[in-house]
């Protein structure tokens, strides 16, 4: 299933039609797709995990709480739970079930099981089966399984379906009329495209761009007003702040929005009106936007253009794209000029570029992975990321100096002692300088230009990742380091953000001159809290959810030989990654010699070999284990 998306460094979705959210706002500490979770990087680079299930807060829209998802097997006169692989990492461990607790579930069934005893040590956890998922080895429940476990919700409540039963399909001209009267901007006569995935449905930003006589660019970012739809007070509003977000597992989108909204009305379909916020500026030579304006408009797109055929226009343009597409090739040229000046000016302030390779995982009509590979990206992305980031900058400054109740995309400074591990393994593997522990931006994209051509590099910048803190939603801004922007925030995708579709809210009311200040200012703190932590959630099930996917296709090929490069190293083994992304871990027992892991240095080392994070080697996949969610290699001669 294909997936991508735009926007500022914050890329990381997978499923059919995704977007991308997060590269470098992504400076959430995220391994990509790995089951490894933070226990593969020293330890002076990540965090402590719980070390009980009680302490865990209630997970997902459904606030999950005091219950497992597991393997039911028999024990004794009853039975025990083995919880998935995503509830081990806070050490919970087996689920014992009496008999008359067992409720008829069958042995070697996924089960749902409610604990009897929350605040017992590991070990002494009784439950209940509550409910029988289906037969362990079936995909389907597999899936089913990680929806659970995260508590996502799959359908809407009958009270939203009702609210949304007179929405049309498309604006009718009485109602655009109607709009325009009460000021919202005329912008249909000007040229707008959208640029997605092949297969993206919720297309929720389109651009103009002109050539001002002054030489400057005239950058129109004009976003789907879900707002409009979405009122405060709605059961759909309730909704989608419950849900926060869009999620998009590896087989299957869930989204924030009922699709008649999501995929309807409030996506920006070609030669359709369309309500939208509108971010218009004006930008030099030198990337500084030097004027702007955020307002209620309506558009039409003139056509839904893709990643690919952008690329295609831009690098292999032939005789009949004018005819094809007349104006809009000159527009794309000029876009793609536009970001790269956007692109050099971040660079120059120190915005750091992290890129790492994104799992794409491909399925037959009936679900079963047929092939696993790094999704393929090209400029085209950028220009639209340079854009989705202007236009964020420029609202979350705007109403920063407004001192105006808003949620901010934030992201801490990075912790000295990490950053002081991080430079230890730095030096062990030859890279040059070091990143100073008050680091600001610039110097740590100072320091990965020396790593430039290393072979590690990718491997370098994920480990700095965790030694970075997390892009979060904060009521209070204090810049985006990873952006080195003083100013950000997420205007542009309502559609399946709850942040963006609130401040557009905050936005439209301050724009009308209603006084509801300290109405917004005793929710943005909520909205950022919660929208934080169904993020957090989202990104580990879609994770999760990609991993059932990877070790079914892993499992069909036992005994097969691949080349790879160590991605991560613990005290009892290594993690190897292939081209394609998948990772499986080599145990050190399997090996020939003794090995010892060198924390400090973040290294491996017998009496005659020593093995470092970057260093390719050949292995044979020799299990996968469906219950763990785990892959074993083993190293080839």
């Amino acid at each position: 299933m294909a997936r991508h998306k735009k926007e500022q460094h914050h890329y990381r979705k997978i499923g059919p039609g995704a977007k991308r959210m997060g590269r470098n706002d992504s400076l959430t500490g995220r391994s990509k797709n790995s089951f490894r979770a933070a226990k593969s990087m020293p330890e002076n680079l990540v965090s402590d995990a719980p070390s009980n299930y009680a302490e865990l807060a209630p997970r997902g829209p459904e606030g999950v709480k005091n219950t497992v998802v597991g393997l039911l097997r028999p024990k004794g006169k009853g039975g025990e739970v083995i919880p998935g692989a995503s509830f081990r990492e806070a050490d919970f461990g087996p689920v014992s079930i009496y008999s008359k607790d067992l409720n008829g579930a069958p042995f070697g069934m996924t089960v749902v099981c409610e604990i009897l005893n929350p605040y017992a040590h590991k070990g002494q956890f009784r439950g209940k089966i509550v409910e029988v998922l289906g037969d362990y080895g079936n995909s389907n429940v597999r899936m089913t399984e990680v929806i659970r476990r995260y508590g996502l919700k799959q359908d809407f409540p009958d009270e939203v379906k009702a609210e949304i039963e007179p929405v049309g399909i498309s604006l009718t001209d009485e109602e655009v009329d109607r709009e325009i009267s009460r000021g919202r901007r005329d912008l249909r006569d000007l040229l707008t495209i959208t640029i997605d995935g092949e297969d993206a449905k919720d297309l929720d930003d389109a651009i103009t761009l002109e050539r001002l006589s002054n030489g400057n660019w005239h950058l129109y970012v004009h976003i789907a007003d879900v707002s409009n739809y979405v009122r405060e007070g709605t059961a759909l509003d309730e909704e989608a702040f419950t849900r926060g977000t869009s999620v998009y597992l590896a087989d299957r989108v869930l989204p924030m929005l009922p699709a008649k909204l999501s995929n309807g009305i409030c996506s920006l379909n070609p030669n359709a009106a369309r309500f939208t916020m509108t971010c218009e500026m004006e930008i030099d030579d030198d990337g500084k936007t030097i004027r702007s304006d955020i307002y209620e408009s309506v558009i039409v797109s003139d056509r839904r253009m893709s990643y690919n055929e952008c690329y295609r226009i831009l690098t292999e343009p032939d005789d009949g794209d004018l005819n094809e597409y007349g104006p809009i090739v000159n527009m794309l040229t000029e876009m793609k000029v536009l970001a790269e000046i956007l692109k050099r000016m971040r660079e120059r302030r120190g915005a750091i570029n992290f890129e790492f390779p994104e799992t794409k995982v491909i399925l037959d009509d009936e679900g079963n992975t047929t092939d696993v590979m790094a999704y393929p990206i090209n400029f085209c992305h950028g220009i639209i990321e340079s854009f989705m980031i202007a236009a964020n900058e420029c609202v979350a400054e705007t109403f920063n100096k407004l001192q105006y109740p808003f949620v901010y995309r934030v992201h801490d400074d990075p912790d000295p002692i990490k950053i002081a591990g991080f430079n230890m393994v730095a030096r062990h593997l030859g890279i040059p300088g070091r990143i100073p522990s008050e680091a600001k931006p610039i110097d740590i994209a100072n320091f990965m230009a020396n790593a430039y051509d290393n072979p590690r590099r990718e491997l370098l910048e994920e480990l700095l990742l965790r030694s970075m803190a997390k892009a979060v939603y904060d009521s209070i801004n204090f810049g985006h380091f990873g952006l080195a922007s003083k100013f950000y925030c997420h205007f542009t995708s309502p559609i399946r953000r709850y942040p963006d579709l609130y401040i557009h809210r905050v936005i439209k009311s301050y724009l009308k001159g209603e006084d509801k200040k300290s109405h917004f200012g005793g929710k943005v703190g909520v909205v950022a809290v919660h929208s934080s932590d169904m993020e957090r959630n989202a990104a580990e099930a879609e994770r999760a959810s990609v991993q059932v996917k990877v070790c079914e296709y892993m499992n069909e090929r036992i005994g097969e030989v691949f080349e790879g490069r160590i991605s991560g190293i613990i005290p009892s083994g290594m993690f190897v990654r292939l081209p394609n992304t998948i990772e499986g871990f080599v145990p050190f027992r399997t090996l020939p010699e003794h090995y010892t892991f060198d924390e400090r240095r973040y290294c491996a080392q017998s009496s005659r070999r020593i093995f470092n994070i970057g260093d390719d080697v050949k292995v044979e996949a020799v299990n996968v284990d469906m219950e763990y969610d785990r892959i074993d290699f083993e190293i080839v001669s």
